[in-house]
C-alpha cells in the first residue's frame, strides 16, 4: 500500500471547524469532540510533559506559562528552546486537581495518557467546574474512541488552535509553513523508492514490548520517511504486542525511544540478545536508530525525526 497517498491527503482531520485566524475573543475551537470557548487569552497556563511544553515554546508562549507538570529533559529541551529554564516544574508526575487549583492556573494543556486519564481526577469536566479550560492533544483523542489515522494534521491542528487561544495566530502559520516545506523535500526524496523498509518502534517492555500502532505519531513519521511500521494494522496509538509478532514481521530497522531509566544502549542490547529476535533483519544487520521521546510524540521535533529517519533509511 502506498502510504504517501494517505500522508499527502490533509482533509481528514480538518472536518472539524478550525478557528478563524483573527485575534478576536470570545473564540471557540474544537478539542477532541468538545467545543471550548475562550473569552480571553490565558496568562497562567500549565502544560504536561516535554512534547506539549515544546509545542508551547515553539509558539513563543513561555511568558504565558505558569509552569509545567511531568518529566522533561531540560538539557535536551534547552538546546532548542532556552526559555524552558524560566519555567517551574509544578509536579513531577501527573498533576492532581488540588495542585492545579492551588497554583491558580487559568489553562491546562494535556492529553489522554499525557497528563490525564479517562475516569481520572483531572479531566476537562472536572476542571470546568472551577473555570479552568483544558485543551486536549489531538493525537490522544483516540483514548476517547475517536479513530483517525495518524497524520501531521494532528500537530498542525494543535498549533493553530493553541495559537488562536493565545491570540497569536500568525506564529502557527509560520511554523506550519516551514514544517510543510521540509516534509515536501523529504517526500520528494522517498517518493520513487521501490522498497520501504519494515520498522519496529521499541518504546519499552521486556515480557511484552510497548510500541506505536497505526494511530500514534510515529506512524506518520515512518510513512513520511519512506518506511513501513510493522504495527500499522493495529487500530490504536501506543500499544503492547508480543515478541512473536515482532519476530514474524521481521523488521529491517528498529527505532529505539530514548527515555526513562533504561538507556537506549540497554534497550538495543536487550533486543540483540533476545532469543526470539536473533534472526530478524535489524539484528543481523545492526540497524538501530535512537530517537527521543519528544521526537516521537506530537510536537515540533517530529519534522526533525522524519528527516533523521529518512537519512538513516537512505544510508542503509
Amino acid at each position: 500500500m502506498n502510504y504517501l497517498v494517505l500522508l499527502l491527503s490533509t482533509a481528514v482531520l480538518f472536518l472539524a471547524a478550525q478557528p478563524s485566524l483573527v485575534n478576536a475573543f470570545p473564540l471557540t475551537v474544537i478539542s477532541c469532540d468538545r467545543e471550548m470557548t475562550m473569552v480571553s487569552p490565558p496568562e497562567r497556563a500549565i502544560a504536561h510533559g516535554s512534547n506539549l511544553v515544546e509545542i508551547m515554546m515553539a509558539l513563543g508562549l513561555e511568558d504565558r506559562m505558569l509552569g509545567y507538570t511531568g518529566r522533561i529533559n531540560i538539557d535536551e529541551t534547552e538546546g532548542l528552546y532556552p526559555g524552558v529554564t524560566q519555567l517551574r516544574q509544578l509536579q513531577r508526575d501527573t498533576p492532581n486537581l488540588e495542585m492545579i487549583l492551588d497554583a491558580e492556573s487559568d489553562f491546562y494543556f494535556a492529553g489522554w495518557s499525557y497528563g490525564m486519564r479517562v475516569g481520572g481526577e483531572v479531566t476537562p469536566d472536572s476542571l470546568a467546574r472551577y473555570d479552568v479550560p483544558v485543551y486536549e492533544l489531538s493525537e490522544s483523542c483516540i483514548r476517547l474512541g475517536q479513530k483517525n489515522g495518524a497524520s501531521f494534521d494532528y500537530l498542525y491542528r494543535d498549533l493553530e488552535n493553541l495559537a488562536a487561544i493565545f491570540g497569536v495566530p500568525n506564529r502557527a502559520e509560520a511554523l506550519i509553513s516551514d514544517y510543510r516545506n521540509r516534509l515536501e523535500k523529504v517526500l520528494a526524496q522517498v517518493a520513487q523508492r521501490e522498497h520501504w523498509p519494515r520498522i519496529f518502534v521499541y518504546d519499552s517492555g521486556e515480557k511484552v514490548p510497548f510500541t506505536a500502532g497505526g494511530f500514534a505519531m510515529p506512524q506518520a513519521i515512518i510513512t513520511a520517511a519512506g518506511g513501513e511500521n510493522i504495527a500499522a494494522d493495529i487500530d490504536n496509538s501506543w500499544v503492547r504486542i508480543d515478541w512473536e509478532t515482532v519476530a514474524a514481521r521481521d523488521p529491517e530497522v528498529v527505532v529505539i525511544v530514548d527515555y526513562g531509566a533504561i538507556t537506549a544502549a540497554e534497550k538495543i542490547t536487550y533486543i540483540k540478545e533476545h532469543a526470539a529476535l536473533s534472526h530478524i533483519s535489524a539484528v543481523r544487520n545492526d540497524r538501530f536508530l535512537v530517537l527521543s521521546y519528544s521526537d516521537l510524540t506530537p510536537g515540533p521535533r517530529n519534522i526533525d525525526a522524519v528527516e533523521r529517519l529518512a537519512d538513516f533509511l537512505i544510508a542503509g
